[in-house]
């Protein structure tokens, strides 16, 4: 696995309920170059995030008006963490 640590600003998508990372774009450019045999769904690509002490299992999924991909934050990792909206935290992303 390859591992990769960035800071990134937790941001709230329009419908409210889903709260998001947007990956650097020197690292999505990686990922995309890197994994297109391993996009799934969407052109997602399954990774295993850390934030803090919590570490969990996901995807990240391409945004074309970030034109980067985004870290879904899931209420159990913000509770966990003590995350709140806007806020800045500091991701570790490992990728196959």
């Amino acid at each position: 696995m390859i591992e990769h640590r960035f800071d990134a600003e937790v941001w709230v998508a329009q419908n409210g309920s889903w709260r998001f990372v947007t990956l650097p774009f020197d690292l999505s450019d990686e990922i995309d170059d890197h994994a297109p045999d391993a996009k799934v769904g969407f052109g997602s690509v399954r990774v295993e995030a850390t934030i803090g002490s919590t570490t969990w299992s996901t995807s990240v999924f391409p945004d074309r008006r970030a034109e980067s991909f985004v870290l879904p934050l899931k209420a159990a990792v913000r509770r966990a963490e003590g995350i709140g909206d806007g806020e800045r935290v500091t991701v570790t992303l490992r990728t196959a």
